[in-house]
């Protein structure tokens, strides 16, 4: 389980996230909802060590979660166009070899094994030499969720991750990420502006405003109502 408690973050005199606390368990995949500048990427960031919080603690499974424990996935996928789809899920590994290795591509077999796995996993068996920056939207995004399993997270983190695609690409993805998430036992958080998209199979909403956690609740018990809330002007 992932715990965090008491997340506060300021950005000089404003307030990102004030006093959040939640609890997200393995095998679910929880979507996170807001308005921009709700608080919904400063909050993947403290949870993936990307940024520290001011305040509050993260756990998991009672012991402060390590960074390289939580892998993400970006919205544009931050992927290096250049470099072909096996070698950019390789950079998955960075955490784990010395950075020499990385530099000079020499990995070893069994990393390589498990990035030609991982692709075969999100559904691109036998794109491993294609270069990135021929590839479409989704299968880029697609890359990017193999490159973060070849991390072995236990947290899976997703900021935005199918704004640029369109809506069926966006589901297939969002599918994609669901089923690593139940079938390798991972805590995932996905935040969204389109949380129609994964209905199906979401097993949790959070709803963040202005910093603040307002609803966290099992999909089944949200109606359509309280989680519109979140996008009212009011």
């Amino acid at each position: 389980m992932l715990v965090a408690s008491g997340l506060k973050k300021r950005y000089g005199g404003t307030s990102a996230l004030a006093d959040v606390s939640l609890k997200l368990q393995r095998g679910e995949l929880a979507v996170l909802v807001g308005r921009s500048g709700a608080g919904k990427t400063t909050l993947l960031r403290c949870l993936g060590g990307l940024e520290s919080p001011d305040t509050g603690t993260i756990e998991f499974d009672g012991a402060p979660l390590a960074q390289t424990d939580a892998a993400f996935v970006f919205q544009e996928g931050a992927l290096v166009d250049e470099k072909s789809a096996v070698s950019n899920v390789l950079d998955g590994v960075l955490g784990r070899i010395p950075g020499w290795r990385a530099a000079v591509g020499w990995y070893p077999a069994a990393e390589k094994r498990a990035a030609v796995e991982q692709l075969h996993e999100v559904g691109l068996d036998g794109y491993g030499t294609r270069r990135v920056g021929t590839l479409s939207g989704g299968e880029r995004q697609r890359v990017g969720i193999a490159r973060a399993l070849q991390q072995e997270p236990v947290v899976l983190l997703a900021d935005e991750p199918v704004a640029s695609l369109d809506p069926a690409t966006g589901r297939d993805v969002l599918e994609r990420i669901a089923d690593v998430v139940k079938t390798r036992n991972l805590v995932g958080l996905v935040s969204l502006h389109q949380p129609r998209l994964v209905e199906s199979f979401a097993d949790r909403y959070l709803g963040l405003s202005a910093g603040q956690l307002v609803f966290d609740m099992p999909a089944d018990d949200l109606s359509v109502s309280e989680l519109m809330e979140v996008y009212d002007d009011r």
